[in-house]
Formats: C-alpha cells, structure tokens, sequence
C-alpha cells in the first residue's frame, strides 16, 4: 500500500470560503440514482482536496488508507487547496479524482448540475444512517432534492467569546452580552468602546458583520434559503438584523472605521485581539478556542451563547465534506474510504492524537477544547475522554459553552446558487452598513440577482 504524507484539512484552522464558478453547459441536471455502490474493491483511488494537515487530519489519513489498503487499493492523493474553475473543467474533461474535498454549503451546486453523485446507496451499503449519525442540521447542509451528496466531516459552531478583562473594567457581566435584548447589549458595547475620534481604540464587540450575516438573520427570524432552495435575501427579518448590525458598527465609529480596525487585528499571533485588549467581545467559531490556548496566562476568556430574539440560543453548522463526483472511475472504493475518514474509529485515533499532542506541548498549557466532528455522539466521547478540568477557569467555560450549543444549531440550507447568494449576501450587508443603500433596498437587489443566478442553475 502507498504510504501517503499529505495533507487533511485542520480540525483547528479556520474554515475559508470556497468560491465556486458558475457551470455552464448541459451536465445532465440533478437527480442521478449514482454508482452502485460494492464492498468488493481494488485498484487505485485518486482523492483531492486536502490542506494543512494536523495531527487530527494525518491520523485519519492513515486509519483510512488502511481500511483501503486491505482489498489492495492505493491511495493517489493531491493535497492541493480545492479549486472550482478546476474542479469543473476536470469534470468536463473527465479527469475528476474519485474524492474531493468542499465546503459543505456549496455541495447542492454541484449536486444540481450534476457532476456529484448521491450518496444515499453508499451509507445503506454499510449500514450508516445520515440523520442519526450526524447532526441533523450538518445533514441538512448536504442534502439536495431529498438525496444526501455529501459526508461531513467537522461542525464548528459560532459563539460569542468574551475578553472578561475588557468587560470587568467597563462594568459588564456576561449577563449583558445578551443578543435577545438589543438595546441592553448595545449599551453594553458602548460602555466598552473607546474613540479616537471615530476610530475605534477598543471595540466593545466584533459582530463580523459580513461574513457573520446569516447568522444574525436567523437571530432575527430571517432566511437565506427558503425550504425549496430558492433565495430569500428579501425576508423582511433580514433587513432587521442588518439594521440592528448597523446600530453596533455606528455605536462603534461606523463600519469602515471599525473594519479598518478589525483588520489591523493580529488575529492568530502574540498581540491577538484578546491579549492586547482590543474587543470586549466578538463572534467566533470554536477554532479559536485552539489559537488562543499558548496565551492563557495573558488572557481572560469566557464565552456565551447568541441568542434568537426570543431568547433560546442557537448556532449553526459549518464545516467541510467528501463528495464523490459522478465520473469517478472508483465510486466503490471512494464509498469506504469517505466512510472511514469520518468513522468512529478515525475520530477515536484523532482525539488520542490530539491528546498525546496537547500533553506534550507546554505551550497549550494542558487544555484539550476538544473535537467537533460533526456527529454528536462521536464529540461526547472524545469530550468524556480528554476535555478535562483545567487551572483556567475561563478557558474551560468557553469550551462548555460551544459544546452546550452545538445541539441548538441550525442550517442555512442548500441551495444550487449556494455561493451566488453568499455572494449577493455579503454585498448588499457591505452596502447598507457603509450607509449607500437602506437594508431593505440593498437585500432587494441582492434578492433580484440571486434569483436570477438560481433560475440559471436550477432552471
């Protein structure tokens, strides 16, 4: 069997967007039955997609090309970054590896145009129930006309992590950070903000505005994606919860001076935004967790929920998944080996991993935060078996926080223009905060041009 040295795409790094290209000619549409799937398997299986491996990716890699390697099967695997523009024009060309890596909230597209198979005969083959294995919600996110197109791997939910110093010395409680009650939370903010002028010296909370726009729409009540895949960026929710972002940045010296702060962030090094005490709060999703362990003696952590309007916390899912396109030469072995990378036993071997790792750096000061696998059973018992008690108290609070709301999240749903709604999203919310359009117009022409996009695609 071929030892491979590539690389899996981190449990603790962020997870970038993927911006897909449109596809255009005629792919054969949606709704294929896809392969028929069979244990019986050999030969070569080409996979691509995966990226700065850690000792969470590296030990999956190899508990899955074991599982291959015993019905003589060797791995072929390009560790390069995904790439759409190249991921279609190998399609076209027939050259598409049996396994690629995505972002899940993009799957549907490709799952339209039909260029992935389905996966439903691949989980009954081995007896694996989506909805009961994963969260229902990271399910969801992979789902397309009432067929699974994806496995999930990972399931990082958002919250609000706290900079307690910053809010102590302003007189906040957690209690404060309250999304439900908007007028108390943005007093709070006010309360922790420092200017100079209208730059910001201190931010009392970091919304992420933009690229966190859906989140604070369905905090509101609003919608992305309707039910039928359809955008619904003109939900009159939406425009609420941008109205309510625009209160936060002009609390805080207005969008374009608060990003121009934000982005001077040292985000993952020695003067983060929480040693240097630059934010009193702001929305991130577990990960972070990770990057600010090497600094838990010079910060002071907690965490809360966000909160719908009528008060119940939420989250939602995020992550990546394995897909197997429909010209793949091996489906069968794709099948086992998708299947094993996000088994029980790859997890297992990957909280170990994680484990020896974190016991043996100092710099991590002894805090395991965990794996979010993406399903709940599998991220209670890699929690019972290393998420231990730690000498930070904070730490170890913010840790229980993401765990409690994972099972409160929710999807954004599939849609085949799933990144031209994202792209439309995040343009009008860019607009209407910078004070160019009111939230309603700016999301009406967001509406009108993604639907266009949808009706190209899914027509």
């Amino acid at each position: 069997m071929k030892k491979t040295k590539q690389l899996l795409l981190s449990a603790t790094a962020g997870l970038a967007l993927v911006a897909l290209a449109a596809c255009s000619g005629d792919s054969g549409g949606g709704g294929t039955t896809g392969a028929d799937f069979a244990k019986d398997y050999k030969g070569t299986l080409s996979v691509w997609g995966f990226e700065n491996a850690d000792e969470v990716g590296t030990s999956r890699l190899d508990y899955a090309e074991g599982v291959v390697g015993k019905s003589d099967t060797t791995v072929d695997l390009d560790a390069s970054a995904f790439d759409a523009q190249k991921f279609t024009t190998r399609a076209a060309g027939g050259s598409i590896p049996d396994v690629v890596q995505m972002d899940r909230q993009f799957v549907a597209t490709y799952a339209a145009q039909g260029l992935i198979m389905p996966l439903d005969k691949c989980f009954s083959l081995y007896g694996v129930e989506p909805d009961s294995y994963w969260y229902p919600q990271v399910v969801d996110d992979v789902t397309y006309d009432d067929a699974v197109y994806g496995v999930p791997q990972f399931y990082q939910p958002p919250a609000i992590l706290l900079n307690e110093r910053v809010m102590a010395a302003a007189g906040v409680t957690d209690a404060d950070m309250d999304t439900s009650n908007p007028e108390a939370f943005l007093a709070a903010i006010s309360k922790m903000t420092k200017l100079d002028g209208s730059n910001p010296s201190v931010m009392g909370f970091d919304p992420q505005g933009v690229g966190k726009a859906g989140l604070w729409m369905l905090s509101f009540g609003g919608k992305t994606i309707d039910a039928d895949g359809k955008p619904a960026l003109d939900d009159p929710n939406n425009a609420k919860a941008i109205d309510f972002l625009k209160e936060i940045y002009d609390a805080q010296g207005g969008y374009a001076n608060a990003k121009s702060f934000v982005d001077s962030f040292d985000v993952f090094g020695d003067n983060n935004s929480y040693v240097a005490d630059q934010v009193g709060g702001a929305v991130f999703d577990q990960w972070y967790v990770n990057v600010l362990t090497p600094y838990a003696d010079q910060v002071q952590i907690g965490a809360v929920p966000l909160n719908t309007q009528d008060g119940q916390p939420f989250t939602v899912a995020s992550g990546t998944s394995f897909v197997i396109p429909t010209a793949a030469k091996n489906p069968s072995a794709a099948c086992a080996y998708v299947l094993a990378l996000t088994s029980t036993d790859a997890w297992n071997a990957a909280g170990e991993a994680r484990d020896a790792t974190t016991q043996a750096d100092e710099s991590r000061h002894g805090i395991n935060a965990g794996l979010f696998t993406g399903s709940p059973e599998n991220d209670q018992t890699l929690r019972d078996a290393y998420v231990k008690t730690t000498d930070y108290p904070g730490f170890d609070q913010a840790i229980g926080t993401y765990y409690d709301v994972a099972s409160s999240g929710q999807s954004f749903g599939s849609s085949p223009a799933g990144q031209q709604i994202q792209t439309e999203l995040q343009n009008a919310v860019t607009s209407a905060l910078l004070g160019e359009k009111p939230s309603a117009d700016a999301l009406k022409d967001a509406q009108a041009a993604a639907l266009r996009a949808y009706d190209q695609v899914a027509g």
